[in-house]
């Protein structure tokens, strides 16, 4: 993303994330806000989203979002109190937050921040007093300055969230964020999806994979960063964290879309993968 632009890819992902409220049952996520928050935005046409493609892709926008918030509510049950939410776009979790303990941290760019509290306001939905926006024009300020700037606590756990933001990164970018959330103490982890290396996919899932990079190039926001399960953990190793996860299309399917009657699935195998690691 450009600094200064707010991200296109933050409204598609909304947006798919509110289609799969309007069509699908029952949700993997249920998020009451997703389609309040795009109000007039919120447009699509039915037969197109029926497709296998749109289907497939917005379940994955569900599910990681889902997968993610399972593993906030495993880290809060923990004492976790502190929730971290990289690259949030337009996120709604904070508007929904079930804990009442939990202190949200939305870390996004500028622009995209005040476009997101712009749709706020037209929509009415309050900001919450337990989250603080974290506008970050990372040329200027890490990731640990602008938390601690905006009264994160590092001497305390946390649990961070990094959806559809690793692909876009650079890869000394990416090992700086897993860096600094490697120093915290124990009991913080992060969770995010990342997209499989084009070399490690076979003919079809590469012709798809292309399908998809052109898309997000096209909107300013092209594909930089890869990895297969075994470089990244080559990564979690470098970092310093004591224990991962990382489950594909298979397992995602097998967790959250069993004995559905719509038929509603990830492809197996994906493009992509979701990761979590605790310190």
């Amino acid at each position: 993303m450009e600094t200064g632009r707010a991200s296109k890819t933050a409204y598609r992902v909304a947006l798919r994330r509110a289609v799969h409220q309007a069509l699908d049952r029952p949700c993997i996520l249920n998020d009451p806000i997703a389609v309040r928050l795009l109000g007039p935005r919120f447009a699509y046409d039915p037969l197109r989203e029926r497709t296998s493609f749109a289907r497939a892709f917005r379940a994955f926008m569900a599910v990681r979002s889902r997968y993610a918030e399972d593993h906030l509510a495993q880290s809060v049950a923990q004492g976790v109190s502190q929730y971290v939410i990289l690259g949030a776009g337009l996120d709604t979790f904070a508007y929904r937050n079930p804990f009442p303990q939990l202190r949200v941290f939305e870390v996004d760019f500028p622009a995209t921040q005040e476009w997101k509290r712009t749709l706020l306001a037209e929509a009415s939905i309050a900001i919450p007093a337990g989250l603080t926006f974290v506008p970050l024009d990372f040329e200027h300020k890490t990731l640990a300055q602008g938390l601690a700037d905006s009264g994160f606590d590092s001497a305390r756990p946390a649990y961070f969230g990094w959806l559809g933001v690793v692909p876009y990164l650079t890869l000394a970018a990416f090992r700086s964020t897993l860096d600094t959330i490697a120093k915290l103490p124990a009991g913080s982890a992060a969770s995010f999806d990342y997209a499989l290396s084009p070399h490690s996919l076979s003919f079809a899932r590469r012709m798809a994979f292309n399908v998809l990079a052109n898309r997000v190039a096209k909107a300013g926001e092209p594909f930089r960063l890869f990895f297969t399960p075994a470089e990244l953990e080559a990564e979690f190793a470098r970092a310093g964290f004591g224990r991962t996860e990382q489950l594909d299309s298979a397992q995602l399917n097998a967790i959250y879309f069993a004995a559905r009657s719509d038929g509603l699935r990830l492809p197996s195998p994906g493009l992509g993968m979701m990761a979590t690691a605790w310190v």
